[in-house]
């Protein structure tokens, strides 16, 4: 039996599957169930000038020119925007400070009592809010991984706002734009991470940058490291037909998935290649990356 996916839903003879495996719409037809799967796919959850892994979006599987312009045509919804989305506000606090001063800290554990709140003295998986001093954005690891996870980054003046209301403060008002935005709206609105469908290799020593905290947020992003040297002229590598989800759509990174990164500081000189899927890049361009949640083209 031939299925088609399109973006976790997959037409099987006269029902469709979600790709939880339910059925929905069974014995009405197929026309009638394209048509409702289109619905689902115009919702704005479902973004459909988003692409799958191997750059198709769903009006690249519409099979008529009339289902085509359906799904071209822009969503209206005027209860959903970007940049109001937000995360739920009755779940627990995890909220996890740096480069914050003596005096910083003391306020912040004060804060925790007030709202009730877990203290958080490294990065795990119940931090929530990154609390810094202001802007610019320390680039630790502690504020990288909240980048990539999702957590909301504040100013300092979060604090000192909760404490003066002794309620949570609404969060947007205070919230670093930039990465730390990009990372938390990618997260609430259930994209792929950053280097979704990328491979890395570590090629050489690495000063600048630890290995292991580099290792660290490749993993955290999504990616993949490869224990072997990817060859930029093997058929094998060239014929990869996957593409990165966050690469700009206009870009030839976009069908660039594998990844050897070196320090510039090393002895070791590389020579700079990039061709077809295999780029080359420093270690920085990882760390450039995560800063602003965007899978950036290293010059």
């Amino acid at each position: 039996m031939e299925a088609v996916p399109v973006l976790g839903v997959v037409f099987i003879a006269n029902h469709v599957c979600l790709s939880d495996g339910r059925r929905m719409w069974e014995g009405r037809g197929l026309e009638l169930v394209k048509n409702q799967v289109t619905f689902y796919l115009l919702k704005p959850i479902c973004a459909c000038f988003a692409s799958n892994i191997f750059g198709l979006r769903p009006v690249d599987y519409a099979e008529s020119e009339k289902m085509k312009s359906v799904l071209m045509l822009p969503v209206k919804n005027e209860s959903f925007s970007l940049s109001h989305t937000s995360q739920a506000r009755d779940g627990p606090l995890g909220i996890l400070g740096s480069s914050l001063s003596s005096e910083q800290q003391k306020l912040l554990n004060k804060l925790v009592t007030v709202l009730k709140a877990r203290r958080c003295t490294e990065f795990n998986s119940t931090v929530t809010h990154l609390v810094i001093p202001d802007v610019p954005m320390p680039s630790t690891v502690k504020c990288m991984m909240a980048v990539l996870t999702g957590c909301w980054v504040l100013k300092f003046d979060w604090v000192r706002a909760c404490l003066r209301s002794a309620v949570r403060e609404q969060e947007e008002k205070y919230e670093i734009q930039g990465g730390p935005q990009r990372g938390r709206l990618n997260r609430e609105q259930l994209l792929p991470k950053l280097f979704d469908g990328c491979y890395f290799y570590f090629l050489g020593s690495f000063s600048s940058h630890q290995k292991s905290d580099l290792v660290e947020l490749v993993k955290a992003a999504g990616g993949q490291i490869l224990v072997r040297q990817p060859k930029p002229d093997s058929d094998v590598t060239q014929m990869i037909n996957t593409v990165a989800y966050h690469a700009e759509s206009t870009s030839d990174q976009r069908f660039c998935t594998q990844y050897v990164i070196y320090d510039v500081s090393s002895k070791f000189k590389p020579e700079k290649i990039r061709q077809g899927k295999v780029w080359m890049a420093p270690s920085s361009w990882i760390i450039d990356c995560v800063m602003s949640f965007q899978l950036l083209v290293d010059s």
